[in-house]
């Protein structure tokens, strides 16, 4: 016996899907629970992305992250990546708009020699290529815990200051400490605390501030 179900489907547009998507998360948000203005877009759109209001907890903002991040982005700085699908994900244009850039070098061959030379990962190599770039960089990580250790080593060692890092690596061997590792640099910092994250997580982020920059949404 076959049972059938009909299902009554909304009728929306689909440049409505997003802004209904949105209105649906904000009427989802605790009620009881006042979030910072500058924070809570950055956590809508990632809850926008991943469908997971775990995020209301899980990310962690350091006191000027968001303040520091738009500041930086408004004087036209890079976003450096530790993938292609995260640099994929970042909105170019709008990103142009402000004279910055997105960065990824992990399909880079002298990248690649470096590691095998160095016995390390390519997203390590990739941090020492970003930091010697020389201009104001936020450093957007969403697959790599070796990229976070990198860069709280650079940072330790004064050899680079990023405006901003965000520390959103999936997975489960050395995740929650590399970013806990990047919580005690000094450096402003926007983490997905303990084992969640991603590369989508890590694009969501950065076109929140790009797009809170442009005023565009």
């Amino acid at each position: 016996m076959v049972i059938t179900m009909k299902v009554e489907l909304e009728n929306i547009l689909p440049e409505q899907i997003e802004d209904a998507s949105f209105a649906i998360i904000e009427s989802e948000l605790p009620k009881d629970r006042e979030l910072d203005v500058l924070q809570k877009p950055v956590i809508k759109r990632v809850i926008h992305t991943t469908a997971d209001f775990d995020y209301l907890d899980n990310l962690k903002f350091s006191q000027n992250a968001v303040e520091q991040a738009l500041k930086a982005l408004k004087n036209g700085a890079g976003i450096v990546t530790d993938t292609n699908m995260a640099k994929a994900g970042v909105h170019k244009a709008s990103l142009e708009k402000l004279g910055g850039a997105v960065y990824c070098y992990m399909a880079d061959e002298d990248v690649a020699d470096q590691a095998k030379q160095r016995g390390c990962t390519r997203a390590a190599v990739c941090m020492d290529k970003a930091a010697q770039l020389g201009q104001p960089l936020i450093v957007a990580v969403g697959n790599a815990p070796t990229a976070l250790i990198r860069i709280y080593e650079l940072i330790c060692e004064g050899k680079w200051k990023p405006e901003l890092v965000i520390g959103v690596p999936v997975g489960f061997v050395n995740v929650v400490q590399s970013k806990e590792l990047i919580m005690q640099t000094g450096v402003e910092y926007i983490v997905a605390a303990g084992r969640k994250g991603g590369s989508n997580v890590a694009a969501a982020i950065c076109n929140a501030l790009i797009y809170m920059a442009t005023g565009e949404r």
